[in-house]
C-alpha cells in the first residue's frame, strides 16, 4: 500500500543577511521547521507529550524558501494584499509608497522592508521581526493573524 504525499507548505523569507533582524527571524524559521519535522516524525505518544509556542503545535512541516532578491511585481502585489488586511499600509513594505501601484512602480529605486516572512499557502505575511507574529503565522489553524 502507498500513501499520497502531500505537498509542503513554503514559507519565503526576503532576507538581507547585512540586518541582524534578518537573521533572527531566519533562525527562528529554521528552529521551527525542523521542530514541525520532529514532530510530524514523532510517535503519537512523543507527540501528544510536546507542545510548542504556548501549547498550539505548528503545522506540519513546511519548506522555507530564502530569497535575497526583490519580490516579483506579482508577489509584491500579493505581499501587499496580505499585510493590507492586517492594515499595513504599501509604504511599510516598499519606502514612500502610497499605494499598491505606487509600491509597484518604487520597488526598485526605493528600499524594500526586510525581512518580510510569506505564507503562500495560507494566504498571511508578517513584516519585521516580531517573534510571536512569525510564530502565531507558523501554528495550525490560527487565523488572527
Amino acid at each position: 500500500m502507498f500513501r499520497i504525499h502531500k505537498t509542503l507548505d513554503i514559507i519565503t523569507i526576503f532576507h538581507k543577511p547585512s540586518l541582524p533582524s534578518s537573521t533572527r527571524v531566519l533562525n527562528l524559521l529554521r528552529t521551527a521547521s525542523a521542530n514541525a519535522s520532529e514532530q510530524a516524525n514523532a510517535t503519537l505518544d512523543q507527540a501528544s507529550s510536546t507542545t510548542s509556542s504556548g501549547g498550539k503545535d505548528l503545522r506540519d512541516d513546511f519548506e522555507i524558501e530564502v530569497t535575497e532578491s526583490l519580490p516579483t511585481p506579482d508577489q509584491l502585489s500579493t505581499i501587499i494584499d496580505y499585510l493590507g488586511s492586517k492594515g499595513v499600509k504599501p509604504g511599510a513594505v516598499v519606502q514612500g509608497a502610497a499605494s499598491k501601484d505606487d509600491a509597484l512602480k518604487k520597488l526598485s529605486e526605493s528600499g524594500f522592508a526586510r525581512p518580510i516572512v510569506v505564507d503562500w499557502s495560507n494566504g498571511k505575511a508578517v513584516i519585521g521581526d516580531n517573534e510571536s507574529e512569525i510564530l502565531r503565522l507558523l501554528r495550525k489553524g490560527d487565523e488572527s493573524i
